[in-house]
């Protein structure tokens, strides 16, 4: 039998579905780059660390933006670009 059901019966259950694997996501890529910034040791909030591209011409995608999205093994090539910071030492580093 056909599901006949539309985006709009689902969608609500779709966003938090995405959501979820987006914040699963972080986690990981967060264990996987050391759990910690790279420049200060910060580790209390997950929201408050980010990635840094090491060469922006390498650059594929944002991991924070749509790339939370993408399968494991584009995420984590991505990653591999990067270094994880802390939102201080990042905003610190690109003002230089």
């Amino acid at each position: 039998m056909p599901d006949t059901r539309k985006y709009v019966d689902r969608a609500e259950y779709l966003k938090q579905a995405v959501a979820k694997r987006r914040k699963d996501v972080k986690v990981m890529l967060v264990k996987y780059k050391g759990g910690k910034c790279m420049n200060c040791g910060y580790r209390k909030s997950i929201e408050a660390l980010e990635f840094h591209h090491i060469n922006e011409r390498k650059k594929q995608f944002g991991i924070s933006g749509q790339g939370l999205t993408r399968s494991w093994k584009s995420v984590k090539q991505e990653a591999d670009k990067c270094i994880l910071l802390c939102a201080n030492c990042h905003r610190e580093l690109h003002a230089k």
